[in-house]
């Protein structure tokens, strides 16, 4: 088994809270809601994103990190991997993606495929950049020094998202599909590290393969890590038929060391 550094804070110097605020538009600062008085009465006619949020309690600040959930939706797992980045000194926010489908949750490839070709990845960026506002109204997250971590449908708006907010600090993409376009990647501006799974038929070795070849040809920084032997979803415990307990330490460790290196001098 291979071991793992340890992190600057421990799970029980990690707060936990939630978050509910409209996609798209301004986000209301605590000074708004006190001189409107009808702000609690009101009916938002805009999508309202709800996440949860995890950061370490000790007095300071924190670059911010929006973590993506998987096509099964936001689960015990996904929740708990919040935690592990707060731990590791950032701000975390975890928003459910499928807010526009109720929120739902399941175990079932055969549903979670059915969420995901529902889903309008317009909609989902414009949440994912409300996520970012959101955290730049948060006293202890440093403005505007944010990045994203997603995995599997997350790792995917990940790569879309990071072509579309210039101020990305990082962005990390566990096997996620690649964008829709390859000429969206000349708007890519932050560091990526992708993590790619060997035995993958979702995320192919011919998407990976053209989408290291574009970054190079734009001039773009991606780094790309091989798991040969693993599967789509080989961090996820909860599937034990794909779970990769070594790919899934040693990727973690990888991602740890970039996002220190994307955020350092920050």
């Amino acid at each position: 088994m291979l071991t793992t550094h340890p992190a600057p804070f421990t799970l029980d110097q990690i707060g936990t809270g939630t978050a509910r605020f409209p996609s798209g538009v301004p986000i209301p600062t605590h000074t708004d809601q006190m001189v409107d008085p009808y702000f609690k009465s009101k009916m938002p006619k805009e999508h309202q994103v709800d996440c949860l949020l995890f950061w370490p309690q000790l007095s300071g600040t924190y670059p911010g990190l929006v973590l993506l959930h998987d096509w099964w939706g936001l689960t015990g797992q996904m929740k708990d991997l919040g935690a592990r980045l707060a731990c590791e000194g950032y701000m975390v926010i975890l928003p459910n993606l499928y807010g526009r489908q109720g929120g739902m949750v399941t175990a079932s490839d055969d549903v979670a495929a059915a969420l995901l070709e529902r889903q309008n990845e317009a909609q989902v960026l414009t949440d994912i950049n409300s996520c970012c506002e959101y955290l730049n109204t948060r006293i202890i997250t440093k403005k505007n020094i944010h990045g994203v971590v997603g995995y599997g449908m997350g790792g995917s708006y990940a790569l879309s998202f990071a072509c579309q907010r210039k101020r990305l600090r990082a962005a990390v993409s566990y096997y996620g599909k690649m964008v829709a376009s390859k000429e969206l990647l000349n708007y890519l501006f932050s560091p990526v590290l992708y993590h790619q799974a060997g035995k993958d038929a979702w995320a192919t070795p011919a998407d990976i393969e053209q989408f290291r070849c574009t970054s190079t040809e734009y001039a773009k920084r991606v780094e790309i890590h091989l798991y040969p032997e693993a599967s789509q979803a080989f961090c996820n415990e909860m599937k034990p038929s794909v779970y990769d307990a070594d790919s899934s330490t040693l990727a973690w460790e990888r991602t740890a060391s970039f996002l220190k290196a994307c955020f350092q001098g920050t």
